[in-house]
């Protein structure tokens, strides 16, 4: 699905691959924020940029390096009683009848907490278990860069992925489904959550379907008429 919701000022690829992260999150763990000065930034970028990996993909730059320490330095106070780990404990979360390593062989989207919308994971970052005991992924939204990664609690903000329909499956929504719609404002234009309240079922023609959909949405409760192609299908 398509969301531009963040879009203003957010970058339209990721920055750094997987790989870079797992090796800058290792050197966070070893040298601490202290070790982090400018001349280790630009040694890093330059052993980054010089990969035989980064063959046909732009330079990183020191300062793209510095932006990430420093974003997780922000983490680490904001959070001094949470353990981090890329790995998570098999027994932490049972989701949908598996474990929470099963996380990444499926298709997921999360729910952002900068505007309640539903995006596609890109990446699962890293794991941490909070003093309260919750599970929360660090997730990199797809299409999106580093400056918007967010950490989400696995319980309850995030899932699997929704699906679009195609126009003779439409029999496939009844009244009273959660569905995963586009809403469009004067100001943004986002995937949220709404209910379908009525259906109007029509012939369908050479444009494919044809019916109307009222949807009750959960976040301000209005209602609107809308289309097929604006519907993702939750996974039964």
């Amino acid at each position: 699905m398509e969301a531009t919701g963040m879009q203003e000022s957010m970058e339209t690829t990721s920055v750094f691959s997987e790989s870079e992260i797992a090796e800058m999150e290792n050197l966070f763990r070893q040298v601490g924020k202290e070790a982090l000065t400018q001349e280790f930034c630009k040694d890093l970028a330059i052993s980054f940029s010089s990969s035989t990996c980064r063959i046909g993909k732009p330079d990183i730059s020191w300062g793209q390096v510095d932006s990430w320490f420093q974003d997780k330095q922000k983490d680490s106070l904001a959070f001094p009683n949470a353990s981090i780990s890329r790995k998570v404990p098999e027994t932490s979360i049972v989701y949908k009848g598996g474990t929470a390593t099963e996380i990444a062989e499926l298709a997921f989207e999360a729910n952002s907490s900068r505007d309640n919308a539903w995006y596609d994971v890109g990446t699962f970052l890293s794991y941490r278990v909070l003093s309260t005991g919750e599970l929360e992924a660090r997730v990199r939204f797809a299409g999106f860069g580093i400056s918007h990664d967010e950490w989400v609690n696995v319980k309850n903000r995030i899932r699997e992925r929704s699906i679009p329909l195609e126009p003779s499956e439409c029999h496939k929504i009844k009244v009273g489904d959660l569905v995963l719609c586009y809403q469009e404002r004067l100001d943004y234009a986002v995937y949220v959550d709404a209910h379908v309240m009525e259906i109007q079922r029509r012939l369908h023609d050479i444009k494919g379907c044809r019916c109307i959909f009222v949807v009750r949405f959960d976040d301000d409760k209005t209602e609107e008429k809308i289309q097929l192609d604006k519907i993702c299908c939750r996974p039964r």
